[in-house]
């Protein structure tokens, strides 16, 4: 069992009792009494559950198996809405399945507010919140609001207004809302990412923020992250070129995150990593979209983006996500992904390790929740996945081939494949469940 907490420290068992982790190592086994649920996994490896800290559930769970990103660029598919409570609640429980066949025990859904409809509607908060009543979400949810359009404009009297709006009463364990998302700019495929560099047409992109020139948008973008820290908010701001990331490093602070930096700079990861603003970064679609870069912006510019190695080496809280349904939800794809964009393809174990507490411990810090999830602790809530194979015995390339045999959220199974019993560790609730790593140390 791959524990993940500071000392990367390695067991061989864990009990659960309650949803929670009480105890590790073989000190675990003492509590296996007459009525406790044991899991033998024959030497399979545990890991903490994956935290997937930009992820759109609600329109992946309309949309699957369609993303929007494919082999051959923007495929499209088949787009779907939800317009009615069954539809929306629908969507949200497909997705979660799909999450937890795939070891996901926590996701963050970037923008949801009453600017938008649909998958991204005020609404979908509403049921999300209705279902975290009712015990049926699979996975732990983190909501960012969003007062403007999804990939579109946004005002500062739109922003303040959505900021009064009240916010559905919930378990925080299951469903939080600690944020809003600010859609700084677009995509540089797309011309509509904000750039010191040129477009074929001459252009440079802009800010999407209301405004009438440059440094009034400029001003409104830092208005309403002031807004929104005086809220008590923490702020996600979608900034893809490198005058947006700019413009929003102004104001952001400890705690704020960028979302996907697709041309952040060395001189910004400086100042990111001095302020403790983070970054979530999607390496999958960089790799889809590296060729697209180049035909808004030129190869040079396209070789320097995305610059992964910097990105972790740069002190910066860094997350992995998928941004699904852009593109898959598979956070082995993704994984895969960042080894090519670094040129490692043999095993790794210092690289695969670094890489997959950016989806669990760096992602449960970016959610304000590294005290009581993303990592096995002691007192930690039994969020974990159980692969078929140690991934840090597994070469990046074979990483996605690697099966997700058992998901457990809040110590009860959300997923079993055919390898493992699906065994309920809450049919007890007041007793001890233990899960045993068999001989080996994994």
């Amino acid at each position: 069992m791959l524990t993940f907490d500071p000392a990367g420290t390695v067991v061989r068992a864990m009990a659960v009792r309650e949803g929670r982790i009480v105890a590790l190592g073989d000190v675990a086994l003492d509590h296996i009494g007459p009525d406790t649920e044991v899991i033998d996994l024959a030497g399979r490896s545990v890991l903490p559950g994956i935290n997937d800290s930009h992820l759109h559930a609600t329109w992946l769970g309309a949309r699957w198996p369609d993303t929007l990103i494919g082999g051959a660029g923007f495929t499209g598919g088949q787009e779907k809405t939800v317009r009615t409570t069954a539809e929306r609640r629908a969507a949200i429980l497909r997705a979660g399945d799909l999450c937890a066949s795939l070891g996901i025990t926590s996701y963050t859904e970037p923008g949801l507010g009453p600017g938008e409809t649909g998958c991204f509607g005020a609404e979908v908060l509403v049921d999300y919140a209705a279902l975290a009543a009712e015990g049926l979400l699979r996975a732990r949810v983190t909501v960012l609001r969003l007062f403007g359009l999804l990939d579109g404009a946004s005002s500062l009297a739109d922003f303040e207004r959505g900021l009064a709006t009240p916010v559905p009463i919930a378990d925080p364990l299951w469903l939080a809302v600690p944020g809003v998302k600010i859609f700084a700019d677009g995509i540089p495929p797309m011309r509509s990412a904000w750039t010191h560099h040129c477009y074929a047409d001459g252009s440079h992109g802009a800010l999407l923020v209301d405004g009438d020139d440059d440094p009034d948008r400029a001003g409104n973008l830092a208005a309403m992250i002031r807004l929104a820290h005086d809220a008590g908010m923490v702020v996600a701001v979608h900034a893809t070129g490198d005058r947006s990331i700019e413009a929003a490093l102004g104001t952001l602070r400890r705690g704020d995150h960028v979302v996907h930096g697709d041309l952040v700079t060395t001189e910004q990861l400086a100042r990111m990593a001095s302020a403790g603003v983070g970054l979530t970064t999607q390496p999958a679609i960089a790799e889809a979209m590296r060729g697209m870069l180049a035909e808004a912006l030129g190869a040079g510019i396209a070789a320097r983006a995305w610059p992964l190695a910097e990105m972790l080496d740069s002190g910066v809280p860094l997350t992995l996500s998928s941004d699904a349904p852009v593109v898959t939800p598979d956070w082995r794809v993704h994984l895969a992904a960042a080894a090519r964009m670094l040129e490692v393809s043999e095993v790794d174990e210092r690289l695969m390790t670094r890489l997959l507490r950016c989806y669990t411990t760096a992602a449960a810090e970016q959610d304000g929740a590294a005290g009581w999830k993303g990592s096995l602790t002691v007192g930690h809530v039994a969020d974990f996945c159980v692969l078929a194979a140690n991934p840090l015995e597994v070469a990046f390339a074979d990483l996605p081939d690697v099966g997700v045999e058992l998901t457990v959220s809040g110590g009860r199974v959300v997923y079993s494949g055919e390898q493992l019993p699906a065994v309920d560790l809450q049919a007890h609730p007041g007793e001890m469940a233990g899960v045993g790593g068999g001989e080996e140390q994994d």
